[in-house]
């Protein structure tokens, strides 16, 4: 057997460290289409008979296996017919262990594979999803369980610092072609999902590939967790144009350690200058992660709803709103800032009106009870965040027959202090 150097490597015989050693190595100039070999190489090494790397498509429907060498230069010419193996986040073993974030064993000759066993391990950055690594060998014992977990948590690695500068993962993740206002806000938006051991943030974003006026914001700094959610007026490239603008004096003024009435002032004043008549209404909130203490402000959008011991607790972060940012010349106030004590285990769910006014064939909207519903039960169910997140988004699809006539995008925020 061979490396991706091919240099001669023996089966079986390194430690766990030195090989994990060599991958990180081999990483730094490696390209992302040399990916899949390398993980080839790296499992028999840790006595697999075969290793492949699958990453959740861009709407998490399907688990794509990495193009091998040969797909990755087609598909870098612009060759559309290049077919790569799927398997469904639904409906198979992989998207089990996708959706659970837990290690996944076949049955010994399952799929007619005779004696050899089939493993999906999740490929989790941090606590963001990517996608599974599927491993074969003749017995999937503990220790080398173990290993494959390993090497799931550097590809996990590998893969976060390749995608964005990588066309060919991009391409990969992508059922189809992007909108220029989609691609524009894709371009800004942070990873869908951050934490620490004491907070957890996922968020996701439809339709994914037109998304208009939407966008959502989380980073960490310090014991702080800053939030926002911005829906700019309209669904056009202007939108998506007045989202990713907000997004950057939000960002900027954040930074420079300004408060959140400084952020909402910096927005009306940066809209007023460069994209005026455009509106644009949101919910900016700093957690504070050693406390528990909640400060947000909400200019012209749906008030957030706080999840306690797996029920909505009514009316505790409704406040009047402040009008929609963009109008400038009017006169208004800073939008004021309201504060709240959060309690351990607590989750903050933040949406755009998109979600709840999503209506049916028969005029039917989607609703916040209908909202609240699928959030809580999916919680209950003792899902991650990520996979309540991506439930929600599947039922309001099947709610609109697939296709939503405005931008939905929730974000959920769990507060866990006794995990820290």
């Amino acid at each position: 057997m061979t490396d991706v150097e091919g240099r001669a490597v023996p089966v079986d015989s390194d430690p766990l460290g030195t090989v994990l050693a060599d991958v990180l190595a081999s990483s730094h100039r490696l390209a992302p289409r040399a990916i899949p070999r390398l993980v080839e190489d790296t499992g028999r090494r840790l006595g697999l008979t075969g290793a492949r790397v699958y990453v959740a498509d861009l709407q998490q429907h399907a688990l794509v296996a990495l193009p091998t060498r040969e797909q990755a230069l087609r598909l870098g010419a612009g060759d559309g017919t290049v077919e790569l193996e799927t398997v469904l986040v639904d409906n198979s073993l992989a998207g089990h262990a996708y959706r659970t974030e837990t290690a996944q064993l076949s049955r010994p000759g399952a799929g007619g594979g005779g004696p050899e066993r089939t493993g999906w391990i999740p490929v989790v950055d941090g606590i963001g999803r990517i996608g599974v690594l599927r491993v074969t060998a003749p017995e999937l014992d503990p220790p080398l369980l173990h290993r494959c977990e390993a090497l799931a948590g550097l590809v996990a690695m590998i893969l976060a610092t390749k995608q964005p500068y990588s066309d060919i993962l991009t391409r990969t993740m992508r059922t189809r072609p992007m909108s220029l206002q989609a691609e524009l806000l894709w371009a800004f938006l942070p990873p869908r999902t951050i934490g620490t051991p004491t907070v957890t943030s996922s968020a996701l974003l439809e339709p994914a590939y037109d998304v208009g006026g939407d966008t959502y914001d989380h980073s960490l700094a310090g014991d702080l967790l800053h939030l926002t959610l911005l829906d700019a007026m309209g669904h056009d490239l202007a939108s998506g144009g007045c989202s990713a603008t907000a997004l950057a004096a939000c960002r900027s003024t954040r930074r420079a350690g300004g408060s959140l009435d400084d952020i909402a002032v910096q927005i009306d004043r940066t809209l007023e200058q460069w994209l005026p008549e455009r509106l644009l209404t949101c919910v900016i909130a700093v957690l504070d992660t050693s406390t528990g203490r909640l400060d947000w402000i909400n200019c012209g959008h749906p008030a957030p709803l706080l999840i306690r011991d797996r029920r909505i607790v009514t009316g505790a972060l409704d406040r009047p709103p402040h009008p929609p940012l963009g109008l400038t010349g009017y006169g208004l106030p800073p939008p004021p800032v309201h504060t709240a004590n959060l309690e351990p285990g607590d989750r903050l769910l933040l949406f755009t009106d998109g979600v709840t006014d999503a209506r049916s064939a028969t005029g039917e909207l989607f609703g916040e009870e209908r909202l609240a519903d699928i959030v809580v039960r999916a919680l209950a169910d003792g899902l991650p965040a990520p996979e309540a997140l991506r439930r929600l988004i599947q039922q309001i699809l099947v709610h609109q027959n697939q296709r939503l006539n405005d931008d939905a995008t929730v974000l959920l925020a769990e507060w866990h202090p006794e995990r820290g």
